[in-house]
């Protein structure tokens, strides 16, 4: 079609009404005609009037013609199907509704699963410039078939990658910290402050939008220049937009200047809580303790730098691995030199790999991101069961208007006009439903984003064109899954049969579509029940684990006295203050200091007479604590004696070990009483340090993984190691929570500060339930959309059974006539549901099973192949069934046999 064609068309389309009037006359001025020529003939004159009818031809199909080159036919024919299918949808207020909130609830469940996920794992950091070139390095050992993958490393580490690899044009290195920002008392706030290189900002393209970012030379070695960089939303709230630039500003512990400002959105490479502020990350280690500050850049011990890189032009993805490799072996002989302890290469099989830019994308992305990408499959599959529903749905639709489709077929309509007007509207109960679901996923989505997201994310869906296209994308699926069936039905009808049969026709044929549709929907979801199941119980038994402490009444308070240097005497009054103020707080129990929470590592080389290798037989954890700390925790001693005030410096070094820990070192003896040394300290010679005497032994506790079966733990007394210099204290409250008492044991702790100090408290709880968190999101995803499958099956088996019983009502009465009672018909309605379910649950549970291998990894301590788990799924959903299909069974108990009679 030209586009002279086209304009003549559009000309036309405007005047049609016009040009209808017109046409009509001349067609009846040329009928009259015609029929004057037969009268002159000799005819009457209506018989010349049906001869120039007859001649002239079918006046209808003569205007339909003219009518196709006034505009655009399909366009007028799309126009007409929205306003049928409208109507209909309108006048079946009850179907519309199911379907419609069926699909949203499916397409929100997507969207809002993919929005969290893309920015957790898949989408590209704000502003990232060239991002397909751009890594995070991972570090790779693999020790006895098990790989151990590391995206953090010495800073020393990532000089030396730095120094010797070829085939990168940057490199930076970045870090995150918690610290309190502010200058006195209540102004204090703790903030996500953000060590980096200078590199990181080339990185982007994201120019200050106030002063300058700081460069290299304020990056330099040992100790950077203090200098920081706000971020947009901190520069917004905390400094009303203001002049900011040359402002002091104390972070952590040391008084940094103010140069610059982050534009909006800009979050350097990190996943978790957006950086409030950035400084040199040459500055970070000062800020922690000057211990760290002359041996940071030159050690090994100390893992605390990500890095960042960008390939070159031209260099693969397999060939920067491989040049990170051969820098990482490097290292690892440098590493050698000074600790000649470090592992032959032979024995780990070091690796380094550029991986994806987002963690829980990398190699080393942990259990949480595996199952998210599950919840993801969870989601997809609730979307495919909403889809079978409301195809049933509109099948059964389509099926009870057979009568009406035949009659509109014998009239002359195409089959393939009655196809498009089925999928216009699937197509408008599709675009209803993603309307929905965007609305569903937006306002009822939040409690997905709160718990996956970090502290603080907040985007909104309606502004996201990435989650936008998936929930456009899932409804186009949707129009097509739910269209198949009812256009293959409305198309492939039988005229002949069906003008035969008629309203009496008692014989109703259910149709094999929907008997597949509604199983598809009862096996998923059965796999999704058992999904939940199984998370469930990994759940329970999480937190079934003996942990050897009661977490729920302690609190740990972190104290940072902000300039004060760690281990001089003023920290030690300090200190001692802070305990002494801490007791004598109404409804604190007991206090105690610690030099660490719960599940972080601490480790320190060891010397047993008569091991050869310590380290050979396990990881053992190390806790330096004053002696109230076993009644804080409430952990047993089972023999012997735990701390006490009496082992101070200068008294000989004892120690309280856990009982897996003695039975380890010295099996078949009574540990009390044996000897261990115990290297502390950077650089420390264990063979040179003192004896530790064991003089207690206490049950064993849960303070390095959830799960670990070797729990080896020892205690050291705070008094023979670090006098007064520790700033971690755990308090154990009265009652069976602490968690209602952060808040005024904070307030009245920050007051006993010296200077501009400050306290963070946090339950303890919060420590321990950060270790079940994936097995709690696996079962509290899978248990959401576990329900929400269940429903929308209900939905569906519910409509198809209801639609079956409609179409069935003559058989019925005719049953009922011949002498069937109620309860039979009860029985044959519902026992026509249980078969259906029955093939569905077995079909589900064939599915699970197979999939058991892949979920197995993802449980706490329960087999995926729990025959007690598969049993109560399959039977819940039988009685489900049953439940569902009661409604229907008693509306055809009541089926009328005068009815039947009289149509027959």
């Amino acid at each position: 079609m030209t586009w002279r064609e086209v304009l003549g068309r559009l000309r036309a389309w405007r005047r049609r009404d016009v040009l209808d009037r017109e046409l009509a006359d001349d067609m009846l001025a040329h009928v009259q005609a015609i029929a004057e020529e037969f009268a002159r003939q000799g005819m009457s004159r209506d018989e010349a009037l049906s001869a120039a009818r007859r001649q002239v031809g079918n006046l209808t199909a003569i205007r339909e013609q003219s009518r196709a080159y006034w505009g655009f036919p399909w366009i007028e024919n799309l126009r007409r199907d929205v306003r049928y299918a409208a109507r209909g949808l309108r006048r079946s207020p009850g179907f519309t509704v199911t379907a419609v909130l069926t699909l949203g609830l499916g397409i929100g469940a997507n969207a809002a699963m993919f929005g969290v996920i893309d920015r957790l794992m898949f989408r590209p950091f704000p502003l990232l410039r060239d991002q397909g070139t751009v890594h995070r390095v991972y570090l790779q050992t693999t020790i006895d078939g098990r790989t151990n993958s590391n995206s953090t490393f010495p800073y020393t580490r990532y000089k030396d990658l730095q120094r010797e690899s070829r085939q990168f044009s940057e490199f930076a290195a970045l870090s995150e910290w918690r610290m309190g920002v502010g200058t006195v008392g209540e102004d204090v706030v703790v903030r996500q402050v953000a060590g980096v290189s200078a590199s990181l900002f080339a990185f982007f393209d994201a120019p200050p939008v106030l002063g300058r970012y700081f460069t290299a030379a304020e990056d330099s070695l040992p100790g950077g220049a203090l200098v920081a960089v706000l971020s947009h939303e901190v520069w917004r709230t905390a400094f009303s937009a203001g002049d900011v630039i040359g402002r002091a500003l104390k972070i952590g512990s040391l008084t940094y200047t103010i140069i610059g400002v982050a534009p909006r959105g800009f979050a350097g490479a990190f996943s978790g809580k957006t950086p409030e502020l950035f400084v040199p990350i040459t500055t970070i280690p000062a800020n922690l303790g000057p211990w760290n500050v002359q041996t940071y850049y030159t050690n090994y011990q100390w893992d605390w730098t990500d890095v960042l890189i960008r390939r070159k032009p031209g260099v693969s993805v397999a060939a920067a691995s491989a040049d990170l490799t051969h820098a990482y072996i490097r290292s690892r002989s440098a590493a050698r030199l000074i600790n000649p302890r470090v592992m032959a290469d032979s024995l780990v099989h070091p690796a380094a790999i550029a991986g994806a830019a987002r963690i829980a994308a990398g190699p080393g992305a942990g259990l949480e991101s595996k199952v998210l990408l599950w919840v993801l499959g969870v989601a997809g599959i609730v979307l495919l069961i909403a889809c079978a529903s409301v195809a049933n749905l509109m099948l059964a639709r389509v099926m009870r208007r057979r009568r009406e489709i035949t009659v509109r077929l014998a009239l002359g309509v195409s089959r393939q006009r009655l196809a498009f007007q089925v999928t216009v509207e699937s197509l408008m109960v599709a675009v209803l439903g993603c309307a929905t679901g965007i609305l569903v996923a937006q306002w009822g989505g939040s409690a997905i984003r709160g718990l996956l997201l970090p502290e603080g994310s907040r985007f909104s869906l309606i502004d996201d064109w990435r989650t936008l296209s998936v929930a456009l994308f899932c409804a186009l699926t949707c129009t097509l899954l739910t269209t198949l069936a009812p256009v293959f039905a409305a198309t492939r009808t039988d005229l002949a049969a069906a003008l035969k049969s008629g309203a009496r026709d008692g014989g109703f044929r259910r149709s094999p579509t929907q008997v597949a549709l509604l199983v598809t929907q009862v096996s998923l979801s059965v796999i999704l029940l058992v999904g939940a199941a199984l998370f469930v119980q990994s759940v329970r038994n999480a937190r079934a684990v003996p942990l050897g402490y009661d977490a729920r009444p302690v609190l740990e308070v972190r104290a940072d006295f902000r300039g004060i240097v760690s281990g001089d005497s003023a920290t030690v009054v300090a200190a001692a203050r802070l305990i002494a103020a801490a007791r004598a707080l109404p409804g604190v129990r007991s206090a105690s200091f610690v030099n660490s929470g719960l599940f972080a590592t601490n480790t320190a080389e060891l010397r047993v007479q008569g091991i050869d290798s310590v380290a050979s037989l396990g990881r053992f954890n190390l806790q330096i604590a004053s002696p109230d700390f076993f009644d804080v925790m409430q952990t047993r001693i089972l023999r012997g004696r735990g701390l006490l005030d009496s082992d101070r410096r200068g008294t000989p070094r004892v120690a309280v070990v856990s009982d897996a820990m003695g039975r380890a070192l010295w099996p078949g003896k009574d540990p009390i009483g044996q000897c261990f040394r115990v290297g502390l300290g950077s650089g420390a010679n264990v063979d040179a340090a003192p004896c530790t005497t064991v003089v207690g032994v206490s049950e064993n506790t849960t303070q390095q993984r959830l799960g670990d079966d070797a729990r080896f733990m020892y205690y050291l007394p705070v008094d023979q190691i670090v006098p007064g210099a520790l700033s971690t204290v755990l308090l154990r409250m009265e009652g069976a929570e602490a968690g209602s008492q952060v808040e005024r044991i904070r307030r009245a702790l920050t007051r006993e500060m010296p200077g501009d100090g400050f306290v963070v408290v946090r339950p303890l709880q919060e420590v321990v339930d950060n270790q079940i968190r994936s097995w709690r999101l696996g079962a509290t995803m899978f248990v959401a959309f576990g329900a929400l499958a269940l429903v929308v099956a209900i939905v569906g088996l519910y409509g198809m059974i209801s639609y079956n019983v409609a179409g069935r009502m003559h058989e019925l009465g005719v049953r009922a006539a011949l002498g069937a009672e109620p309860a039979r018909l009860i029985r044959l309605v519902v026992g026509n549901s249980v078969s259906l379910t029955c093939i569905g649950v077995a079909i589900g549970l064939v599915l699970a099973l197979g999939a058991s291998r892949w979920v197995e990894p993802l449980l706490f301590r329960h087999s995926a192949t729990d025959l007690a788990t598969y049993i109560g799924v399959g039977t819940s959903m039988l009685v489900v069934s049953v439940i569902a299909s009661l409604v229907p069974a008693v509306r055809a108990s009541r089926a009328d046999p005068s009815m039947a009679l009289r149509a027959e």
